[in-house]
């Protein structure tokens, strides 16, 4: 089978959670072949270079999010009517108010879309067809004509209150950003013939899987349009929520952040519509995608996989670790509420003196995250000045910041090992690596009550309310003063990722979808002989048998000869 593997912002760039699942996706497929599609965020991914590839992985076509693009191309008088009918019917369908009674429709099971979201999805496959036959899109979004007609848009009887107040400076600001968004109509990946060292078109794949539902399934919806591909949906972190976070802190106007809500909104109900299936990781995702239209009939939770035989050692010894230390290990930013997990180890501390707390950070590479970190260590040294035995000693903070990968944390089984309870204290949460590979560690965990954390934890540790240090450290307490039960918990939690959370569990799950789909919709092979059957099912099967010729038995009459 050929797969169009479709990334945004992760694999083969990212070294991250998102690149090695895809990784560990296309190595663990191998009698697969996989064509990858991904679109890169900004020149530093670029710039870090790629992930080695395997063998069965056929052609890597790439395209930046982040440059401004143009092809040179200008449109006739006839394309510019084609255009500005087209970004009419998505523009309209992005400004009109939603409509209770349409839109509950379109969450009914997918049975309808709402008279907006089929505007919004007329108006964007109209685009797609006119940059697929002329090109050209990306200077058009970037026209005078588009801002007129957003302008109209914005302005028309039942227009969202957020957006009619834009201006022209707000209506510029949101095609440049809705130019980039839409930069995979414009892409030459949606031909039907094979290229130079195998980089074929979309139309030769015969499933197309994304690992998103944002930019990254636009070339999917393409290829199905287009095509008849079917279109897999797979995603971990709601990509439709993080656009919502982000565009939060960013510095826009309220109606471009209410334009670019919008538009994510509306691709996201388009993308989760047309899938052939969609396979959520956990079920804060599932409910994501089913309040943007997702048929439940179409929702499969498939988890994560992750590599547990690294924390084998770790895990077999569950008694190992200081049984006075708390440890909290992840990436430092504000939504993890590291704030609220000093104030509970303070609380800790009055009631357990010898309890120590390890913040172990990830290197800081994102934007603001290291005056954060200052800022924690602030707080620290507020809290608990170092403390010294007699007048003559050195005083020593209970509270240590390491650096993952330094000479106290030279790697994350070092930091569970050394642990006796994991925190997590984060506000906002989606599924919750860390503390899957504190459960594969046998580490009895507390984490606050958000993203996927109950689904995770399974009762296998104690949870709490969010920005609640008293019950944070009521927890804390209850397992650092209780080694049996925090030894029970651990193993458990262990048993439970073992068998939920392991790569082997993710790759079988991925293999018999990728069979069942291809089964429901049959790609038929295109070829240019005209003869019919030209190629036979067995020429597809891999193996090195598959290339050799089959010969029929001679007529010699016996039915069984």
């Amino acid at each position: 089978m050929r797969i169009g593997l479709l990334t945004e912002g992760g694999y083969p760039f990212a070294a991250g959670e998102s690149g090695l699942w895809c990784d560990r996706l296309v190595r663990g497929l191998a009698p697969h072949e996989f064509d990858l599609y991904a679109l890169s965020r900004d020149a530093r991914q670029e710039a870090g270079g790629r992930m080695p590839l395997p063998p069965n992985v056929r052609a890597v076509r790439t395209a930046p999010l982040w440059t401004v693009e143009d092809d040179g191309r200008g449109y006739g008088r006839r394309e510019r009517r084609r255009f500005e009918a087209a970004f009419k019917d998505l523009a309209d369908g992005l400004c009109a108010a939603p409509d209770a009674t349409a839109e509950a429709v379109g969450r009914d099971a997918g049975r309808g879309a709402g008279a907006h979201a089929e505007r919004f999805a007329a108006g964007l496959y109209g685009l797609a067809e006119l940059a697929r036959e002329r090109g050209g899109l990306s200077a058009a979004l970037r026209s005078e004509s588009a801002v007129r007609v957003l302008e109209s848009a914005c302005r028309a009887p039942g227009a969202r209150r957020s957006v009619a107040a834009a201006t022209v400076p707000d209506q510029l600001a949101f095609t440049d950003q809705l130019e980039r968004a839409l930069r995979p109509l414009s892409l030459g990946w949606y031909g039907e013939e094979e290229g130079p060292g195998g980089a074929g078109g979309l139309g030769l794949v015969d499933l197309c899987h994304a690992a998103s539902a944002g930019a990254a399934a636009l070339p999917g919806l393409l290829a199905k349009r287009f095509f008849g591909t079917p279109l897999l949906v797979t995603e971990y972190g709601v990509q439709l929520r993080a656009h919502y976070l982000a565009a939060t802190g960013a510095a826009l106007a309220t109606p471009v952040r209410a334009l670019l809500a919008a538009f994510h909104g509306r691709l996201a109900g388009e993308v989760y519509r047309q899938a052939a299936l969609l396979t959520p990781g956990n079920a804060h995702a599932r409910r994501w995608q089913e309040k943007c239209g997702a048929a439940r009939a179409r929702l499969r939770t498939v988890y994560p996989g992750m590599d547990a035989e690294r924390f084998a050692e770790v895990g077999e010894d569950e008694e190992s670790g200081d049984p006075t230390t708390l440890s909290w290990i992840g990436r430092v930013e504000p939504a993890k509420d590291l704030v609220a997990l000093l104030h509970s180890f303070a609380e800790v501390r009055r009631q357990q003196p010898d309890a120590r707390l390890r913040i172990v950070a990830a290197p800081v590479r994102e934007p603001g995250a290291a005056a954060y970190l200052a800022h924690c260590r602030g707080l620290a040294e507020q809290l608990f000045p170092d403390e010294a035995a007699g007048a003559h000693a050195v005083g020593e903070n209970p509270v240590s910041f390491e650096e993952l990968g330094g000479p106290e944390a030279p790697t994350l089984e070092d930091a569970y090992a050394a642990s006796a309870v994991v925190v997590l204290s984060s506000v906002v949460e989606g599924f919750p690596v860390g503390l899957v590979e504190a459960m594969f560690c046998a580490r009895a965990t507390v984490s606050t009550d958000v993203g996927a954390v109950v689904e995770v934890i399974g009762g296998t540790g104690l949870v709490v309310p969010p920005r609640n240090p008293k019950a944070l450290a009521d927890a804390c307490l209850a397992l650092l003063r209780d080694p049996e039960r925090r030894h029970r918990l651990g193993a458990a939690a262990r048993a439970r990722a073992l068998e939920l959370f392991t790569v082997e569990q993710n790759l079988a799950a991925f293999r018999g979808i990728y069979l069942e789909l291809l089964s429901h919709s049959p790609v038929r092979r295109r070829t240019t002989s005209g003869v019919p059957f030209a190629h036979p099912a067995e020429a597809h099967v891999p193996g090195s048998w598959a290339d050799q010729p089959v010969t029929a038995a001679a007529g010699t009459g016996d039915p069984d000869a």
